[in-house]
């Protein structure tokens, strides 16, 4: 695609709104290493991106943001599927990665994607913005997931879905396993409706819809890994 638009880019706010309290999760919290998982050859060699976007129904009209999007796999993958009428939030809480991306999506000539500097408890995304969020082995790292999670739910449009990508080992190994996942979301309200291997590509795919209504962030309880 030809850059017919400037990209756009959200800033941080800086500090939290309110003075919301959440547990900390019960388990060892990955530091962050790298903008990259693998290298993107060897991800697109065993399918990974295709599957997963397959799987996911990703088609044009759709609003997507890449949490965590790093050097941007999945941001750029996403921009060229959804088409010159793109709606792609791009949020990392590195600002070396964004300003890493930036000149990539401009070299690639990728337009359609909205930059965002997000904080580690929240994604600091629009208001109903989101028909499909995309974590992609990230998910581990993330400080205190569930703060994100209750901080990302505003984002998610009616009908919107979460889809985390990861490695089952445990998450000081740089994964999480699906019963860690499966609770630590359900402890926010999310649901499972879908989860795969994505073999020959590494780890899975886990897909949740959001709750109608937050928990009190007061009654979520941290689950054991």
């Amino acid at each position: 695609m030809l850059v017919t638009a400037a990209i756009a880019v959200l800033p941080c706010a800086g500090g939290s709104a309110d003075s919301l309290q959440f547990p900390k999760p019960d388990r060892p919290v990955a530091r962050i290493v790298s903008p990259a998982y693998s290298s993107e050859e060897a991800r697109d060699r065993k399918g990974e991106a295709e599957h997963v976007l397959n799987r996911l129904g990703v088609r044009a009209g759709l609003r997507v943001a890449d949490l965590g999007a790093g050097d941007g796999y999945y941001t750029a993958r996403l921009a060229r599927r959804l088409g010159p009428s793109a709606t792609v939030y791009a949020e990392d809480v590195e600002a070396g990665h964004l300003d890493r991306l930036r000149a990539r999506l401009t070299r690639d000539g990728i337009t359609g994607v909205t930059l965002v500097h997000g904080t580690p408890g929240d994604p600091k995304l629009p208001e109903a913005s989101i028909d499909l969020a995309v974590l992609s082995h990230m998910y581990h790292e993330i400080e205190n997931p569930f703060e994100f999670l209750f901080r990302l739910r505003p984002a998610l449009a009616p009908g919107a879905r979460l889809a985390i990508i990861d490695l089952d080992k445990p998450t000081r190994e740089h994964g999480t396993p699906p019963e860690l996942l499966r609770c630590e979301l359900a402890a926010v309200g999310y649901h499972e409706v879908d989860v795969m291997s994505l073999a020959p590509a590494d780890g899975y795919l886990a897909v949740f819809v959001p709750p109608a209504t937050l928990p009190a962030p007061e009654a979520i309880r941290p689950c054991r890994q």
